[in-house]
């Protein structure tokens, strides 16, 4: 058996960190707004207020925004053949500035969070830079 390359693995476990996102950003909303609006259709106006539900929503919504790029960068690097290098250290950035990024979004910390950000991007950048 092959062992896949880092980007593809950390593709894998980029899906745990989906998943955990949008679990947490239900689950707050949920103990604000009741299981029933959670189970219902969601109609209306209504959406979580609370200072954590949004910033849980707003914290999923920031990763969603560069998750495509990671996808398609992660999947291109290994079908081209290209994996390891940059792309690597570049994946392990972005992996890791994610991880780093939804504590500080929920936490409500200034500054660093936007510096982690910037980290993520600079990850996906070499990701780009090893592919082309």
């Amino acid at each position: 058996m092959t062992s896949l390359p880092l980007e593809l693995t950390l593709l894998g476990w980029s899906v745990v960190l989906l998943v955990i996102a949008i679990m947490l950003q239900g689950q707050l909303a949920t103990r604000e707004l009741g299981v029933g609006w959670n189970a219902g259709p969601r109609d209306g106006d209504q959406h979580p207020k609370g200072a954590l539900a949004g910033r849980a929503q707003r914290a999923l919504d920031n990763f969603k925004e560069s998750y495509p790029a990671f996808i398609a960068l992660a999947l291109a690097l290994a079908i081209s053949g290209r994996t390891g290098g940059l792309g690597a250290i570049g994946a392990m950035l972005w992996f890791g500035a994610r991880i780093v990024y939804h504590p500080l979004y929920l936490f409500g910390v200034p500054y660093v969070r936007s510096l982690v950000w910037v980290a993520s991007m600079f990850g996906l950048l070499l990701m780009l830079i090893r592919l082309l």
